[in-house]
């Protein structure tokens, strides 16, 4: 009889225990379901309450300070699993009530790069022998040369009369490389083919082109365009701001766009300065009008973070033969809700007359604001190359938090 009582003390022990067993991987496994359906990021406005994901909820870890330059900041919080089991730390985007001019404008930039991008690097012939003092020296592709035995380098030319005028001396090299500072030493060559001395570098100073004002802001007349930074046509990095100049643009003709070959605006610069460039970065260019362009809106909208962002019907506002901006229907088909880059979400165009002039997105629309329900919301960003009527979007806010940085800095 006490045998079985213990028979039936252990049986009901190993239940217990299998239950609790049971329980924790049932919670295991909730914790990962949770963890890929709240986002990593989260965006809400100043004083809203925070999201509830139903049994998972978000304890802040600090209090967001606003830092005033363009009224976002960041701060931390802890995803909880019916408020007690950890599931992930969410960055949580802390956005203030603004009102923002929709662009839709073209724009020109003259860009001029702070230091010179490295873009190549090509053997010298020197007394019979290939040689690349630059490359031997440690120096790679895609690094920014900042300085020459410690003389700010900015230009093309800056560097060639060093380099040319060095003798055969050794130069030490300042360089960026993913925003390290790092310093070479190189011993230029004399070419065997024209006598002058050289180190083997292929380097960009400046660049132009064209694009789309995503918004601006009607205390400071700062804007924001592209959606994209302006990176290098041959090593696809970021280009660093020297300076830069916004200008008018004159459109004289659409090259259409048709699957495997995107589209273009083409254009040309006018004389007209309309501000400067003051960033260039991921999520967009920015810059400062002296005065407000030509089609802007008569009256700010708000702004719309990506949880109001639905699927379905919205505009965007490009501007195309007849100088000014216009809306033309499109869908977002797609949303990404743990996307930080340039493809928040997809959009596909709609708009007959759009389709019938342009073929759809095409180079120089980069930039154009997406509005969805009276709210700005995003902007487009890219087109897919062999859909030339669909393409990529991004987030206002993310615009938004880059503006707000570039500024802290």
């Amino acid at each position: 009889m006490v045998k079985s009582k213990f028979n039936l003390i252990a049986k009901f022990g190993n239940k217990m225990w299998y239950a609790v067993f049971g329980l924790v991987l049932s919670m295991v496994a909730a914790a990962g379901a949770a963890d890929a359906f709240v986002p990593n990021e989260i965006s809400v406005f100043r004083d809203d309450a925070w999201p509830v994901y139903h049994f998972i909820t978000l304890d802040r870890t600090e209090e967001p300070a606003f830092s005033g330059a363009g009224d976002v900041q960041t701060t931390k919080a802890d995803a909880k699993l019916f408020g007690v089991l950890p599931i992930k730390q969410v960055d949580v985007n802390t956005f203030a009530h603004k009102k923002l001019y929709p662009g839709g404008m073209l724009f020109g930039v003259k860009f001029y790069t702070k230091g010179v991008l490295v873009v190549g690097l090509s053997d010298v012939e020197s007394q019979g022998n290939a040689v690349n003092p630059a490359y031997q020296s440690g120096i790679r592709l895609r690094d920014i040369v900042v300085s020459i035995n410690g003389k700010a380098i900015n230009t093309v030319e800056e560097m060639a009369a060093l380099v040319t005028g060095c003798g055969g001396s050794s130069l030490q090299f300042g360089i960026s490389r993913n925003g390290q500072p790092m310093t070479f030493d190189i011993t230029p060559v004399k070419s065997d083919a024209d006598g002058e001395y050289k180190t083997g570098l292929w380097v960009r100073d400046s660049t132009a082109g064209i694009g789309t004002v995503t918004f601006i802001d009607p205390e400071t007349n700062s804007f924001a365009g592209l959606g994209h930074g302006i990176c290098d046509v041959d090593t696809g990095e970021l280009m660093p701001l020297l300076k830069g100049a916004v200008v008018g643009v004159r459109i004289n003709g659409i090259n259409r766009g048709l699957s495997g070959k995107p589209g273009e605006l083409k254009g040309y610069f006018n004389q007209d300065r309309l501000g400067s460039l003051t960033g260039n970065t991921d999520a967009g260019v920015y810059g400062i009008f002296s005065g407000m362009p030509d089609g802007a809106f008569k009256e700010p909208v708000s702004i719309g973070l990506q949880n109001e962002v639905q699927e379905g019907a919205a505009q965007i506002y490009c501007t195309l033969s007849d100088g000014l901006p216009k809306a033309y229907d499109i869908e977002i088909v797609k949303r990404n809700k743990n996307s930080t880059d340039t493809k928040n979400f997809v959009i596909r165009v709609t708009d007959e007359k759009l389709l019938s002039e342009t073929g759809g997105i095409v180079q120089g629309m980069s930039g154009s604001p997406i509005l969805q329900n009276g709210k700005l919301i995003g902007a487009v960003t890219h087109v897919l190359i062999n859909d030339p009527t669909r393409g990529y979007g991004i987030y206002i806010e993310n615009m938004l938090k880059n503006m707000s940085q570039l500024y802290e800095e």
